[in-house]
């Protein structure tokens, strides 16, 4: 399995900024933030942060929002939405989840979404996570779940009426789930225990196709 590269991301902005914004990954990324706690006075680090629309949620609440992704262009847009945090600083920067470019014990909540099943070795990435996040820090995290394909995502856009780029989005982060890695309840509960996670809560979206996972350092 090829690792992306920004590049590959470059030209996708739009697209990118776009799904952040329908109404189902709006949806899923409001229960991710609840399920994750608090981010009141917190330094919060969302890995592969796209366009910003995760981070963009904790204005005015978080200390200090972070992001890192592999596209320059996703950072650009990251930081030009960012830019208006007045009351909160913000960090967006170009890096590699395999290698994140802080201090161990650096972050109190860690967020992933729709990245970790992109890599060739999750285990890296989540490891990094794991060193930067602190003791009691949270790690919040959306995967596709193993129903999760172009046929099931077409009977949950068929029968919620999804029309036009809902269901196209939809659709394509489907077909490529299924060229990446999804994941059972009990897979994600062996990973995260195993790098010394507790707590560890699933929650169920989009009818079961993808789970939304939290845990505590």
């Amino acid at each position: 399995m090829r690792k992306m590269t920004g590049t590959d991301f470059d030209n996708l902005v739009d697209f990118f900024d776009a799904m952040a914004q329908t109404k189902w990954l709006t949806a899923i990324h409001d229960q991710l933030k609840d399920l994750s706690g608090s981010w009141e006075g917190k330094k919060v680090l969302d890995v592969g942060c796209g366009t910003g629309r995760l981070l963009e949620r904790g204005i005015g609440e978080a200390n200090q929002l972070i992001g890192i992704d592999l596209s320059i262009e996703m950072v650009e847009k990251s930081r030009s939405l960012l830019a208006q945090a007045f009351s909160t600083d913000s960090l967006v920067k170009v890096a590699d989840a395999y290698d994140l470019p802080f201090n161990a014990d650096y972050v109190d909540v860690a967020l992933s979404t729709c990245v970790m099943f992109l890599l060739p070795e999750p285990e890296k990435g989540l490891a990094e996570i794991v060193r930067v996040l602190n003791s009691g820090g949270v790690i919040a995290m959306l995967n596709p779940a193993l129903g999760m394909n172009p046929e099931a995502a077409s009977q949950y856009a068929k029968l919620y009426s999804f029309s036009g780029f809902e269901r196209e989005s939809l659709l394509m982060w489907s077909d490529v789930s299924t060229k990446r890695h999804r994941y059972s309840n009990t897979d994600l509960d062996q990973l995260l225990t195993s790098m010394g996670l507790s707590n560890v809560q699933h929650t169920a979206v989009l009818n079961g196709l993808a789970t939304i996972t939290v845990a505590v350092k």
